[in-house]
This record gives C-alpha cells, sequence and structure tokens, in this order.
C-alpha cells in the first residue's frame, strides 16, 4: 500500500508548545530588527557571539546549568557549566592578548571534539579574533592550505595531531606565529616551537573585558568543500547571533530545559552554528560525544543522557538504517521530542523511517556554510512532505529564478517550475564575502538575490523541493533530471542503503542516468537484485528519468561533512581527473 504524501501534524501532537505555532502570522510579523531584541548586547553596545552565548547566562540563573557534556570514548563523562565556561573562555581570551593576538587577527583550532576547542573559539571570539575551525582528519595539505588563505596567526591543536599533521608542513605556514598545544596525558608539552595550553590557561586571569565588537564585524571563517578548484573560505559576522538565534527558536524549537544533540563535528560549519553557538544563546544543555559513530553508542547516548531535541546529518541516518531497525527498537527514547537533519537532501524512506524506528519522524531543513544558518526547514508543527526541505523560515523569503543571458534572472512564479533557488539578501548570517575573492562573491548576487547555486522547485503549499547542485542536474533528451529523486527512488527498495546518480555521456540523448547503490546488511548484489531495481525505477520514475545502469558498490564517496560526492563518481566513471580530495571521508 503506497504512503501519503505527507505526515499530518499538529499542536496537539507535541509535547510541548511549539516556538513556531501559526506559520502565516509568525512571518508576517517578523522583523530581524525585533529578533534581535532577544539577545543582550554587549554592556557598553555592541554585539559579540560569545557574550551572548556564554556570559549573559554565566551572569544569570542559569551559572550552574551545564553547558556542555563532554561524552570521552572510555564512557567517562565531564560537564563545563555555564560559570565555568565564562571563566575558561575568559583566560584564553587573555592568553590570546598576552601573546598579541588582536581583534581581527586570525585563529585556527584543529582538534577533536574535546573542551579545549570550545573553550579556544568562545574565548577567541571575546577577543574579537576571528575564528576557523579544522576538522580534525584533515591531512596536512588541507590543513597547510587553508591556514595559508585564512592568514592564521595562531593554531590551537593536540600534540599527537600537531606531530603528524602539522609539523610536516609548518615551514610552509607563511603566516603561523604561535601553536598552542594541548597535551594528551597531562603533562605539559614540551614540543619545540610550540607552547602549552594548559600552562598559559593556569597563568591567566578570570577577569576579562570583552573586545567591543558590533554585528558587523568578522567572527567565523568557514570553508567550503572544494570540488576541482581551491577550497573558497567564507566569511561570517558577529551579528550572526540573531540568525543563530531564531532558527534554534523556529527550526530547532530549543527550550530552556532541552537537552540537545548536534553530532557534527565543529570543523564543518553545522557543527559550530547548531553545535556550539545556536544552544548555548539558547541556555540549553548539549552533548558532545568525544568518539567516532557507532549505531549502538549513538542509540545508548540518546536513551542514557535523555536527548530532547537531536539534530544530525543523512548519512548518518542512512548508516542507522543500515544497522537495522530491530537496533533501535531495543532501546527507549521517552525523552526525544525532535528530530532534525541538514547536510544533504533527506530521502523520503529516511523520514518515514524515522517515525517506524525512533516515533518520530525527521525534519530535514536546507542551508549552506554560505548562509550561515538554517533558511528553509520542517518545523514542529507543521505538515511535513518527505522529501522536502519545508518552507522559508519567518525573515527568510526564498524564490525560484531562472538567469537571464545578461547576468540578471527572472523569478518564476509559477509552482512545481524547477529553476535556481535564490534568497533576498540581508538576513543577519549571510556571509559577506569569499576571503581573497571578491569577484565570485559578486558573482553570487543578482541585484538584491543571493543566488545559491542548487537546483529546486517550489509546489503550490509553498514548500521547496530540491533537484540537485546545478552542475549535478542531469540533462538527458530534454529532460532536466535531478539525481536526488532517482536517487530516493532506488532507496525505496528495503535492500538498498545508499544510492549516488550520475549524467553518464551519451552520443544520442546528451547524458544517460547511472546509478550506484551499496546494500543494507544481509543483502547482496545480485543480477536479479539490479533487474528489480530498474524496473522499480522504470514504474516510479517513468522511462525517460529512471537509471539505465546500476552498480553495486560496498560504499559511496563522501565529504568528511557526509555529502555524496556525485563529481567524484563521475570523474571515476569516466576516467577523469579526480580533483581536490581534501574533503573527501576517509582521505589525505
Amino acid at each position: 500500500m503506497p504512503r501519503p504524501t505527507a505526515i499530518r501534524k499538529s499542536v496537539s501532537d507535541l509535547r510541548v508548545p511549539p516556538n513556531l505555532d501559526d506559520y502565516g502570522s509568525a512571518r508576517a510579523g517578523f522583523s530581524w530588527a525585533g529578533a534581535a531584541q532577544a539577545l543582550a548586547g554587549l554592556p557598553g553596545g555592541g554585539l559579540n557571539i560569545a557574550w551572548e552565548a556564554v556570559d549573559r547566562h554565566a551572569a544569570g540563573p542559569h551559572a550552574g546549568r551545564p553547558a556542555f557534556r563532554f561524552l570521552r570514548a572510555d564512557g567517562s563523562e565531564r560537564e563545563l557549566a555555564y560559570a565555568e565556561l565564562a571563566r575558561l573562555t575568559n583566560r584564553f581570551c587573555n592568553v590570546l592578548r598576552r601573546l598579541g593576538v588582536a581583534k581581527g587577527d586570525r585563529l585556527f583550532v584543529l582538534c577533536g571534539r574535546i573542551p579545549e576547542l570550545y573553550v579556544a573559539v568562545l574565548g577567541a571570539l571575546k577577543n574579537g579574533t576571528v575564528v576557523s575551525p579544522l576538522f580534525s582528519a584533515f591531512g596536512p595539505e588541507p590543513i597547510r592550505t587553508r591556514m595559508n588563505l585564512g592568514g592564521g596567526k595562531v593554531l590551537v591543536t593536540t600534540e599527537s595531531l600537531y606531530r603528524r599533521k602539522v609539523l610536516p608542513v609548518r615551514d610552509g605556514m607563511e603566516t603561523l606565529e604561535h601553536v598552542l598545544l594541548v597535551s594528551e596525558d597531562g603533562a605539559p608539552t614540551r614540543v619545540p616551537g610550540t607552547l602549552d595550553l594548559a600552562t598559559l590557561l593556569a597563568e591567566a586571569s578570570d577577569d576579562c573585558e570583552i573586545e567591543p565588537t558590533g554585528p558587523d564585524d568578522p567572527s567565523l571563517l568557514h570553508f567550503t568543500s572544494g570540488t576541482t578548484g581551491m577550497p573558497k573560505g567564507a566569511l561570517h559576522v558577529h551579528g550572526a547571533a540573531v540568525t543563530h538565534y531564531a532558527t534554534g527558536l523556529y527550526a530547532l524549537d530549543l527550550h530552556p530545559d532541552d537537552v540537545f544533540w548536534c553530532t557534527a563535528d565543529p570543523g564543518w560549519v553545522t557543527g559550530t552554528s547548531y553545535g556550539i553557538v545556536a544552544p548555548l544563546l539558547h541556555g540549553v544543555t548539549s552533548i558532545v560525544d568525544e568518539a567516532d559513530f557507532d549505531a549502538e553508542r549513538w542509540y545508548g547516548i540518546l536513551e542514557r543522557q535523555g536527548v530532547t531535541v537531536w539534530y544530525t546529518a543523512p548519512t548518518a541516518i542512512r548508516m542507522l538504517m543500515k544497522a537495522g531497525a530491530g537496533l533501535a527498537r531495543a532501546h527507549r527514547f521517552p525523552a526525544l521530542r525532535f528530530v532534525a537533519s541538514v547536510g544533504e537532501p533527506l530521502n523520503p524512506e529516511a523520514v518515514w523511517w524515522g517515525l517506524e524506528a525512533l516515533g518520530l519522524p525527521i525534519h530535514d531543513n536546507w542551508w549552506q556554510t554560505e548562509t550561515g544558518g538554517i533558511m528553509i526547514a520542517n518545523t514542529p508543527s507543521q505538515d511535513i512532505k518527505p522529501g522536502s526541505m519545508g518552507r522559508p523560515l519567518p525573515g527568510v523569503d526564498a524564490f525560484i529564478v531562472r538567469r537571464r543571458e545578461d547576468g540578471g534572472v527572472e523569478v518564476v512564479d509559477k509552482p512545481n517550475v524547477e529553476g535556481e533557488l535564490a534568497l533576498r539578501a540581508g538576513w543577519p548570517s549571510m556571509f559577506r564575502g569569499y576571503l581573497g575573492q571578491e569577484e565570485r562573491y559578486r558573482k553570487c548576487f543578482a541585484g538584491e538575490l543571493y543566488l545559491t547555486g542548487d537546483v529546486a522547485r517550489r509546489d503550490e503549499d509553498g514548500y521547496f523541493w530540491f533537484v540537485g547542485r546545478a552542475d549535478d542536474v542531469i540533462k538527458s533528451a530534454g529532460h532536466l533530471i535531478g539525481p536526488f529523486e532517482v536517487e530516493s527512488a532506488l532507496m525505496e527498495n528495503p535492500a538498498v542503503a545508499e544510492a549516488g546518480v550520475i549524467g553518464k555521456p551519451d552520443p544520442t540523448v546528451g547524458e544517460v542516468v547511472k546509478a550506484f547503490v551499496s546494500l543494507r546488511q544481509g543483502y547482496q548484489p545480485s543480477d536479479a537484485l539490479r533487474t528489480e531495481l530498474l524496473a522499480h525505477a522504470r514504474k516510479t520514475l517513468g522511462a525517460a528519468v529512471a537509471p539505465k545502469e546500476i552498480d553495486f558498490v560496498a560504499t559511496l564517496p563522501r565529504t568528511r561533512s557526509g555529502k555524496i560526492m556525485r563529481r567524484l563518481l563521475k570523474a571515476r566513471e569516466l576516467g577523469l581527473p579526480e580533483g581536490d580530495l581534501s574533503t573527501l571521508e576517509g582521505g589525505a
């Protein structure tokens, strides 16, 4: 029996009253200036992310509330209350001042998910220093490249990461002046050319006056995944805190007593915006798991830690699906009330799986490194159309546009017409430039519209549906085929864990659709299964859209942030250069 096209929801279905109840009224009455009133502002005027995230709570009734609960791989835990976090970040800020690190200087952090990472990010923001978190699995060359592009003056890392990944390329880091090392055995580090962070913190004062910063002062530098060229450094400002607060309120439905778990690593924008900033702005307790993914461990965390709001990625959800629903049903999640996902589009099958295995549907949302925060979302009290990104949040105006030859665009008014997704510029977390690439930044805009590079459509109810990146869309016999639609259809088969789809050149129709499929546990590749999948896709999608070829693979290449690297699948299929692999999961 076919599933319904929507999961109907109402306020009465929810365990707590949602922050976003009446969608239309919330949008009509919203302004970014009004949203900013929820934040305190610096005592002397201005806006600073760290002040809003830490100090205003540390000075009030939430001082003793855990800001972070760190779960170590060995099973032990450490909590940091808001008051202690304020003290430690003050000390780190003073360490930077002692070293002569000033407002506007660049600090990079290369650590696992350990307390020192979070202290360094927030302490540097107090100093007005621009922070760029790096993913700890990067190899030496990607680290060197980003440090040089960003003009990194300070690097915070662990002794083992420094020896393995930084020391081999340190001579090539042109602007690096200070390396602050985190000891991994409790004893002070004594590596030549570095400083021991614990010693510096112990010598620093608890008292710190935050550097005056305003909404337009730079705060965070995030590098986007490279394709065939160099990674792009998207620069954000302290005013982004207004977006982080509003989206934490509406898209993630954060309430003061929540226990929140964002599984993204802070080396990616999601792990910074929603693994550090947004939950702190709301004064909630965040779970931080220092260990790598393990399905049994993750279910145990949800159960034992009493997680109420969980923000994860489609890749992780598909890995949980691959482990089987039985594992999920062996646990109970009475506290869990809301699950959301981001990173790449969430296949409809995964939305329904959440309802069946967790008792809750998974709410997809959409944003980019460049937007700095969630723009389009399925919110708690609104109906879900599985496969849809949802609707624009209050304060966000989204359009489908077509580019003209003169460089301008025209807005598509009709529903269900594919085009490029565009946003009206002006939300507070909008990136303010690509570092050193002004012309590339200007090309992202047409008048007042930011052009996302994503192809989408808007239905008659105002829900947006992702089709693909503009350079991923397949052109076959006059049809524009979005790989996500084909991948979702293949995932409807219980044997399929993941699917990646590309266009393969064809002399007759331009491109034909080819799919790469990895299977769930208990299933084996076979000609019969290939035929079954091809037949299902033709029936579901039509012959023009369905794949003509299917290859079975053990795993699909993904970026470390979880996105399927379709361009890499295509390069390998066609024997083309693979380009920048610095963001490839399991790569260098």
